[in-house]
Parts: structure tokens; sequence; C-alpha cells
């Protein structure tokens, strides 16, 4: 047995006793790898941090990215109604219904041309024509007793007769002539103007006043001192652009 080398002795031990040493010192080191393994695996991993900075830097939610709200919020400017979009993020939006059209309630305005209003005349007063209008050929004057124009038409009528408004218009003189007395003249408007002369004092109207077809003017007077010798009569003389024109032009038959 003395005589026996160190490799005999060696086997023999690992082959009995050295055999289960080995065995436990495998099992202790596999046991202590696998509690570090476990150990490091339940650890949570430390969050990395961005190269180049200490600031860490937090991505947005990219749902929160949207332009809406994902818990079913109308989306405006959209032309779909009722319709249910899912996005990438699988949120469901609600999309609004179209607006209502306005209404124009405002009143429709006629756009047809107004029609002209007819033109009506009357005589001032209903008498015989005493003197008739007369620029190009002279006739006798029965106030001077010569013969000379005469500018206007002398209408036979009693003294306190009314006096009419031969046309609608305004009133835009009343005066006393020298010669042809108390006298109102009447715009027409149009470029037409009519001359009341003879009148008694205080006529019915003044300047301003807007008359129509009718309208009083005042009484036949014998306040013209040039038409003096001839029986009670107005006087009436009319003007188309400032220019004497016959006033027979404008009476009415009756």
């Amino acid at each position: 047995m003395k005589d026996r080398n160190i490799f005999e002795r060696l086997g023999d031990f690992v082959l009995g006793k050295g055999f289960y040493i080995v065995l436990f010192l495998c099992v202790a080191t596999i046991g202590i790898s696998g509690y570090f393994l476990v150990r490091t695996m339940r650890q949570p991993a430390e969050p990395s941090e961005p190269a180049g900075t200490d600031t860490p830097i937090t991505l947005p939610d990219p749902v929160g990215m949207l332009p809406y709200s994902t818990n079913n919020t109308t989306v405006p400017d959209l032309e779909e109604t009722d319709t249910q979009v899912s996005n990438q993020s699988g949120v469901t939006v609600t999309l609004p219904d179209p607006p209502e059209t306005a209404v124009n309630t405002e009143p429709v305005q006629n756009t047809e041309p107004e029609r002209p209003v007819a033109v009506v005349y009357t005589w001032p007063v209903k008498g015989e024509v005493l003197r008739d209008f007369s620029l190009e050929v002279l006739s006798p004057d029965p106030t001077l007793g010569d013969w000379r124009t005469h500018s206007g038409m002398d209408i036979a009528a009693a003294q306190g007769e009314k006096v009419l408004a031969l046309r609608a218009g305004t009133v835009s003189m009343v005066y006393d002539d020298g010669l042809m007395g108390t006298t109102v003249v009447i715009d027409h408007g149009d470029g037409l103007t009519s001359t009341y002369c003879n009148l008694a004092s205080s006529p019915s109207v003044q300047k301003g006043d807007t008359v129509d077809t009718g309208t009083i003017l005042g009484t036949v007077g014998e306040s013209a001192l040039a038409e003096s010798g001839m029986a009670s009569h107005l006087h009436l003389e009319t003007r188309m652009d400032g220019d004497i024109v016959d006033p027979s032009e404008y009476l009415p038959e009756f």
C-alpha cells in the first residue's frame, strides 16, 4: 500500500468519498449561479440617458397629438355626418352633423319698375276765354286801347270765385305785381310752371306749400291794373323751362 503512487491514491479518493464532495460542490455552484441570475432578472433596468445631454426627454403621447380629444369629441369642419372613424391609435371619433344652411329671412324687394304716375290737369276756373294767348299775332288790348301781344289767357270768372291749381306741384312764389296784381306761381317739377294773376289779396297758399290738382290757391279779385278795363277774370300764364307757352296745351276739354 505504501508503494502506490499518488495518482492511484487520488483515483481511489475520487471513487470513494471524493465523488460526493465534488457532486456537492457542483450542486452548490449551480444553486448560487441560479440565485444571482434570478435576482438580476427581477431588478428593473436603468433607463438609458440620451447621448450628448444630461436632461431626459419625454416623448409625447401620439394619441394626444391628434387635433381632437379621444373621448368622442366633435371634430369641426368635416363634411361627413353621423359617421364613426377609427384613427391609427384605435380611438373612435364621432363626426359632427353639417351646419345648417342659413335661410335669408329678409323680405324680397320688388324689382319691378315703378309705373309712372298719371298727370292730371284741370281748369283753374271755368268760364269763357275773354282774351286768348298770342305772342306772334297782335290782339286788341281793351285796357290800353291798342294792339299788342298777350302772354297768357284771360278766363272769365266772377270776383270771389275759387281759383284752383291746374296740376300738382309746389308753390314757388307768392307776391304782388304792380301791373298784374296778386300773383301765385306753382312749380310742377318737370320744367313746367303756372302763374295765376289778378287774385284777391291774401291767397290761400304760401311759398313752399305742396298742392295737388284742384287745390284752392285763392279767389278771383281785381288787383291787375294792366287789365282793369276787362270784365272780371283770371289771368293764367304757363312756362316750360322758362319759355312762355300756350296754357291751352295743358287744359282739358270741357
